[in-house]
């Protein structure tokens, strides 16, 4: 469905010039939801506006369902773009208009009958679950209804790809979380691509199904998500990655076990897939002649399947509890002992 390669898009000001995407190769399959994830100035709005031709590569070439956005131009990159919509982060809303008119201005720009573009909007406005709001201009809506709005304009022309620019930036995490829902339900329904750009592995790990991790306008890292989680290689990955599976307080809560209980070890689990289900804990507790605290554990969702980390601290006999952490790993569970926070 995208196809990049050796993609680079270099801007030129007068002084000097600075390289925002580098050697970019990537390849996007139809029907899933590809994630771009990396910190500000990273690249990757560069590089999702290389994908509907807002900017043109340096070098390099961008095919995106079927049309090479690096050489088509007028009609034929309209027509294109009529194919690869997008949402951002700030809705980018007609303030002046209501819900179903901010709906309908693409299918107006693309001359579509009035009685079908109606009916469109009407689609449209159930798909997203704004009944109700129709007649609602931007500034009575909350900004998950704004982005919802966003949504549904995106998919007025039935888009092939959806294009997400930092779209959940600006809400608040329970709304976040219902546009990500929205977003993984549009994408079984339609079978759309959505390729969406972030700096929250959150968004990430709820819905996409792979991801590519950016740095300095490079591609450092890409894959399945649970491959990802489970063995981030870049530093920046395992930055991320601890975003979600290693929080602050978890840090805060193991500087004062090792201050406080110098016996014993503190080790992290990490669970992948059907193994985050195991009755782990209590096989241990039962088989060996070990104390187990719990200190910290989470268990999430990835569209690829769980994954999870827990950390405990294990007392007791030594060679007791260098048993019980072999034990751990030939049940296909990875076992690291923290020797300091």
């Amino acid at each position: 469905m995208i196809t990049l390669k050796n993609v680079k898009k270099i801007y030129k000001t007068k002084t000097n010039s600075v390289t925002a995407v580098q050697d970019v190769d990537l390849e996007i399959n139809e029907g899933e939801i590809f994630g771009i994830i990396g910190y500000s100035g990273a690249g990757k709005s560069s590089l999702i506006r290389l994908l509907n031709g807002l900017e043109t590569p340096t070098d390099g070439t961008i095919s995106v369902a079927g049309h090479d956005i690096t050489t088509i131009k007028g009609k034929e990159l309209r027509d294109a773009r009529q194919e690869i919509s997008m949402i951002f982060q700030h809705f980018n809303l007609l303030w002046s208009r209501t819900v179903k008119e901010n709906i309908s201005f693409p299918l107006e720009i693309a001359k579509v009958p009035r009685a079908k573009r109606e009916a469109r909007v009407t689609e449209l406005i159930k798909l997203v679950g704004l009944e109700g709001r129709e007649d609602a201009y931007p500034s009575q809506l909350s900004g998950g209804q704004k982005q919802r709005v966003g949504i549904a304009r995106a998919l007025a022309n039935n888009p092939k790809v959806l294009l997400c620019d930092e779209a959940t930036s600006a809400l608040d995490p329970q709304t976040t979380d219902s546009i990500l829902d929205l977003l993984v339900d549009i994408n079984e329904r339609l079978g759309l691509t959505i390729v969406l750009i972030t700096h929250e592995m959150h968004v990430i790990r709820k819905i996409c199904h792979r991801v590519a991790v950016m740095e300095s306008g490079k591609i450092v890292e890409q894959g399945l998500v649970l491959d990802v989680f489970k063995k981030p290689q870049a530093n920046i990955t395992k930055s991320f990655v601890q975003q979600v599976s290693d929080p602050e307080e978890t840090k805060e809560t193991i500087e004062h076990l090792l201050d406080h209980f110098p016996d014993g070890k503190v080790v992290q689990l990490t669970f992948i897939g059907e193994d985050a289900e195991k009755p782990l804990i209590t096989r241990l507790i039962r088989d060996f002649n070990v104390e187990v605290n719990i200190l910290q554990g989470k268990i999430s969702q990835t569209q690829n399947g769980s994954y999870g980390t827990l950390f405990i601290h294990l007392t007791g006999d030594v060679e007791e509890i260098t048993s019980a952490i072999e034990f751990i790993r030939l049940q296909r569970v990875e076992a690291e002992v923290i020797e300091n926070a």
